[in-house]
C-alpha cells in the first residue's frame, strides 16, 4: 500500500524546560506524561489534503478516511487526485463540500494555478493569508499545516476543539473563554506548538 512519508515534530528538552518555567501547571503535566510525539506530514500537498479531511471530525474519523484514500487512490499527489472525480473522493467517506475542495485544489496545483512549494520560506501570517485564499481552506486548516507540516514553533489554534478541551482539563475550567485562551497562548510563546502537542494528548485523557 502506498504510504505518505511521516516524521515526528522536532522539539527538544529546551522547549519543555521553557514551558515548565512559564507555566508550572503545564510543566507538571509534561513531567507526568513524558515525551509526547506528534506525527507530521512533511509534504505540503499531502498535509493540506489531510487537514481538509480533518475539518470538524475526530482524529480517528480523519485517519480512517486518510487510510482509505491511500488504499484506493495511491500516492497522495496533485496528479493522482486531480484525475479523480469529486463524487469518487466523497465516496471515501467525507461530505461533498470537502470532496469538492480536494478535487479543485488538486487540479489547481497540478495545473500550476496554486503553488505550495514556497510556503516554507514565508512567515506564519503570510502562509495563513495564502492558504485561506484557497476556497474551502479556513484558518484552522492553515494553522494545522503550519504545525503538522511546516513545524512552525508557535502555533496554538483557538479553532481546534481538542486544544481547547485540553486547556479546560489542564486548568480545571468548565468552559474556556477566548480571553483565557489568549492568556495561555501568550504564556506558551514562543513555543506554543509544543504546548499544543501536550494539550492534544491531555484532551484524550
Amino acid at each position: 500500500m502506498p504510504a505518505v512519508e511521516m516524521k515526528y515534530f522536532d522539539y527538544s528538552q529546551m522547549e519543555v524546560e521553557y514551558l515548565s518555567l512559564a507555566d508550572p501547571v503545564l510543566g507538571a503535566a509534561m513531567t507526568r506524561l513524558g515525551r509526547v510525539e506528534r506525527q507530521i506530514i512533511p509534504d505540503p500537498f499531502a498535509a493540506l489534503i489531510y487537514a481538509v479531511i480533518g475539518q470538524l471530525v475526530s482524529a480517528a474519523s480523519a485517519n480512517t478516511v486518510w487510510s482509505r484514500m491511500q488504499e484506493r487512490l495511491g500516492d497522495i499527489t496533485p496528479e493522482n487526485l486531480s484525475a479523480v472525480s469529486a463524487d469518487d473522493i466523497q465516496g471515501l467517506g467525507m461530505i461533498m463540500k470537502k470532496a469538492v475542495t480536494i478535487s479543485g485544489l488538486s487540479k489547481d496545483i497540478f495545473q500550476g494555478k496554486v503553488r505550495l512549494d514556497d510556503l516554507r520560506d514565508l512567515p506564519d501570517q503570510e502562509v495563513i493569508r495564502r492558504l485561506t485564499a484557497i476556497k474551502g481552506v479556513g484558518l484552522w486548516t492553515a494553522e494545522m499545516l503550519l504545525i503538522n507540516c511546516l513545524e512552525r514553533p508557535d502555533v496554538v489554534s483557538w479553532g481546534d476543539m481538542a486544544i481547547r478541551r485540553g486547556m479546560e482539563k489542564l486548568y480545571g475550567l468548565q468552559k474556556l473563554t477566548r480571553s483565557e485562551f489568549e492568556g495561555f497562548r501568550d504564556r506558551y510563546s514562543p513555543y506554543g506548538s509544543v504546548a499544543s502537542i501536550y494539550l492534544w494528548k491531555l484532551s484524550l485523557l
